[in-house]
């Protein structure tokens, strides 16, 4: 599935997409935080699969395994 998702400076400022389209792993985690289902994404964007949805959350969760420190806002009561 890694293979649905590449990275290519001349496409999308090099941000990681979806192999032959322009739409970014950004943008499909940022509508299943949303709230929106598979089949209203895959509705809004008829170039992706359910496979290429499920690449894209591949590929976050790999990319999140890495050895980064993510700063965070410290929550306020």
């Amino acid at each position: 599935m890694q293979n649905l998702v590449i990275s290519d400076p001349r496409v999308m400022m090099g941000k990681p997409v979806i192999v032959g389209t322009r739409i970014t792993v950004e943008l499909i985690l940022e509508k299943l935080a949303a709230g929106e289902t598979y089949e209203q994404i895959l509705a809004a964007h008829p170039r992706l699969t359910r496979e290429a949805v499920q690449a894209a959350l591949a590929f976050a969760a790999e990319a999140m395994r890495a050895d980064v420190i993510y700063p965070v806002a410290p929550v306020t009561a």
